[in-house]
């Protein structure tokens, strides 16, 4: 089961004179990630290298930014892999020291940043959820609406016309146990939408 952050996580490492600002938080995608990349170069002016790695929606994405390749954002990224995660973004802001670290320190660096950060990190298992329609007579109404209740499935939608139209929310695990049950709980009239 994939998990996300509750809460941003930070790290900071000091090694030969470079300094590693280590942060894994929870994002929505790709744009929350670059808008919060472009945040960290303004509030680090200074800073050489924001390096980062992303995991969100079923993509992934890393950045050097100017660290010899596959250095910096692809060892992070492994990382968040190895941890299961999903919907976070993994940044490191480095300010040079003098000291060239070599491609293997640099490795190091940016992943122990990562992994640092992870340490004090409160995982939350991420449920996948599922988007369903359904359209019931009149008299059902009270019946699905107890059926959402004890399945955990939330009510987004009602339309009431000819019928009701509901649409719902339901953790994906628990969505054909609820479909089974509200088409027995209305003998098999309920309608199922996309």
């Amino acid at each position: 089961m994939p998990f996300t952050l509750a809460a941003p996580v930070h790290s900071e490492l000091l090694i030969k004179k470079s300094r590693f600002l280590g942060c894994v938080e929870p994002v929505t995608g790709r744009e929350q990630a670059l808008a919060r990349v472009q945040e960290l170069w303004a509030e680090h002016p200074g800073a050489r290298h924001v390096c980062w790695a992303l995991l969100a929606g079923g993509h992934s994405a890393a950045h050097d930014d100017g660290e010899p390749g596959g250095t910096a954002g692809r060892p992070m990224l492994e990382v968040l892999r190895h941890q299961d995660l999903e919907g976070v973004l993994a940044t490191v802001v480095r300010y040079f020291g003098g000291v060239k670290l070599g491609a293997g320190g640099l490795v190091r660096a940016y992943t122990d940043s990562v992994a640092r950060a992870l340490d004090s990190a409160e995982r939350i298992p991420l449920l996948r959820m599922r988007t369903l329609t359904v359209e019931v007579d009149y008299p059902s109404e009270g019946v699905v609406r107890r059926e959402l209740d004890a399945h955990g499935a939330t009510l987004e939608d009602v339309q009431h016309a000819a019928g009701v139209t509901m649409v719902l929310q339901v953790a994906e695990d628990r969505a054909d146990a609820l479909i089974a049950r509200i088409a027995d709980a209305t003998s098999g009239r309920a309608v199922w939408g996309s």
